[in-house]
């Protein structure tokens, strides 16, 4: 069995969403914030070698691409159908990015030999069981040179009554066990414990399905 092929949450829970998650997270999420504010913290940068964990339908891929048409950005996804969602976007951008069917704890060869100088990755560790979040920030971590930065957006701590209540319809969807550490705080933890330092949470943005959290972490 490939790597590729192991057992993964899809990108609405279900596969028969799939074709509705660009509109979903639209309506949803307030992605323009969220996305505006990676996009900004990432800071992509012509000699950059940028890896996209989770990729998707490529939306935030194109924006680093058309950010910094220089820069080498490769999106690393498992699903083979929302690669080719993420492929047919790319296509239509004029947006040259590499796609690499994947698990994230799992890069191929030519991407460990790639030299990523950077990278990020947005609404995927929440559908990911614990031991997967581990191992995914994990090799994040070891792909990382020295100074190398991890910027991720997704469903972080649940602070308020009202954001836990919004974010049971994406546990609903996604599951409990894989989305109730996210919700506790523990992705700041992870990225500690994997050697980041510092790590960061520098923004939250609260959404119509909860809150989103955008950590940055350096690889000293």
């Amino acid at each position: 069995m490939s790597e590729a092929s192991r057992d993964f949450v899809p990108a609405l829970g279900q596969n028969w969403l799939t074709p509705l998650y660009d509109l979903t997270i639209a309506l949803t999420t307030r992605e323009g914030r969220w996305r505006k504010l990676l996009l900004k913290a990432a800071d992509p940068q012509p000699e950059d070698i940028i890896l996209d964990i989770g990729c998707g339908t490529a939306s935030f891929a194109i924006l680093l691409k058309r950010s910094s048409p220089q820069t080498r950005v490769i999106g690393l996804d498992p699903d083979s159908e929302v690669l080719m969602i993420a492929k047919r976007k790319a296509s239509e951008a004029d947006a040259d990015i590499e796609f690499v069917e994947a698990m994230g704890d799992a890069p191929p060869e030519s991407v460990q030999q790639a030299g990523v100088t950077k990278i990020t990755s947005s609404l995927v560790l929440h559908q990911v069981p614990l031991d997967g979040k581990r191992a995914i920030i994990g090799k994040a971590y070891d792909l990382l040179p020295s100074g190398g930065r991890l910027h991720i957006a997704d469903f972080g701590e649940q602070r308020t009554k009202l954001m836990r209540f919004l974010f049971g319809a994406v546990q609903r969807l996604d599951g409990v066990e894989y989305t109730q550490p996210n919700a506790d705080g523990i992705l700041p933890e992870i990225m500690r414990e994997s050697g980041f330092s510092p790590v960061e949470e520098a923004n939250v943005v609260a959404t119509l399905v909860g809150s989103i959290s955008l950590y940055r972490a350096i690889k000293p």
